[in-house]
């Protein structure tokens, strides 16, 4: 074996060794960067299905309806398990559950949003639930909103006096149908004076209201959300289903039924979105303008006018049916005078003989 040698150029052996370290940090950081540099390589889609994909997940002017994305926490108590199993039979067809546990998952740490923002990402989801169990905070809840998958703003609650569907008897003819549009009852002064709780009224507004509807059915409203602000850190929470009766007018009479579920929500921390974001996020983009319609005017008394040009008709050339009762009747008439000519002219004839 051939023998290297090595010129320290006036280095010391410990100056040689931090130079080694050095340099090798360096490759190991060039390294990094170039598969960094691949990672983020913007891919396009390659199928059809990719693309239809990608363009519902694409702005609109008028955005769908806002999906829930439900997690538990590194540890979760019988309590908040049955929370987010109830939110999630409430919710359904517009939630998403994952019963796996995440350790990584922090919301209000930084650096504790990164896999939050990526299953956001991946479900399409623009609101979350993080149920958790700790000493310092029991029976923990954090409801959020994403905005272009990232986080918004944040509240978290306390669940208290929990009850469960199976805790409330009634007749299951009234119970509420699957997908049907709820109605939202916010009752005390802290939901327009409490920062907190004007906070949470936004937050559970989104959560429950499910798609934005221009008309409604009276019918097909049949569930209700109450919320109570009993002090400006407790929120009485329950749902209930409609009963419609006779009234003797058109309106009909309400009544309410508890089904359950039921809590009080402990209101613990918050944190509001920035000023910045909030104005990115409460942009609307105008709607395009119409194109005009040709030869259709809109009159505020007549209402929509319209004009119909009629080509200019050409009368000699349309052939006609010979079916024209003038014509007929002619030909009856004639008919009748030549039988009355034949027999007077046989009874001639007779007479003569």
């Amino acid at each position: 074996r051939k023998r290297f040698e090595v010129k320290t150029l006036g280095f010391s052996s410990l100056e040689l060794k931090n130079l080694i370290f050095f340099l090798g940090a360096v490759g190991r950081v060039a390294e990094v960067a170039g598969k960094s540099s691949v990672m983020m390589e913007i891919r396009t889609p390659k199928t059809h299905k990719a693309n239809r994909v990608l363009e519902k997940r694409a702005p609109k002017l008028v955005e769908n309806g806002k999906k829930t994305l439900i997690l538990h926490g590194t540890k979760t108590s019988a309590t908040v398990s049955s929370v987010l199993m109830e939110l999630y039979r409430l919710k359904k067809g517009g939630a998403i559950k994952y019963s796996r546990r995440n350790e990584n998952i922090r919301p209000f740490e930084s650096g504790g949003e990164t896999s939050l923002e990526f299953f956001s990402l991946k479900t399409d989801c623009s609101i979350f639930v993080y149920g958790s169990h700790t000493k310092k905070r029991p029976d923990n809840l954090v409801l959020g909103r994403m905005y272009d998958h990232h986080v918004y703003d944040l509240i978290e609650v306390g669940i208290e006096n929990f009850r469960s569907l199976l805790s409330f008897s009634y007749d299951k003819k009234i119970a509420p149908h699957e997908g049907s549009k709820p109605f939202i009852c916010f009752t005390g002064e802290g939901f327009e004076n409490v920062p907190e709780l004007k906070q949470l009224k936004e937050v559970l507004t989104d959560l429950f209201r499910g798609e934005v509807v221009e008309n409604l059915n009276l019918t097909g409203l049949d569930r209700a959300y109450i919320c109570t602000a009993v002090s400006p850190t407790k929120v009485f929470l329950t749902h209930c289903a409609i009963k419609l009766k006779k009234s003797g007018t058109i309106v009909p009479r309400i009544e309410l039924v508890e089904v359950g579920p039921s809590m009080d929500l402990v209101i613990r921390r918050n944190r509001l979105p920035n000023e910045g974001l909030r104005k990115e996020a409460m942009k609307s983009s105008k709607d395009k303008p119409k194109k005009k319609v040709k030869n259709v005017d809109q009159d505020d008394v007549l209402g929509k006018l319209g004009r119909v040009y009629i080509p200019e008709q050409e009368v000699g050339k349309i052939p006609l049916p010979d079916k024209s009762k003038g014509v007929k009747r002619e030909r009856r008439e004639g008919k009748v005078k030549k039988n009355k000519e034949e027999g007077s002219a046989s009874k001639k004839l007779k007479e003569s003989e």
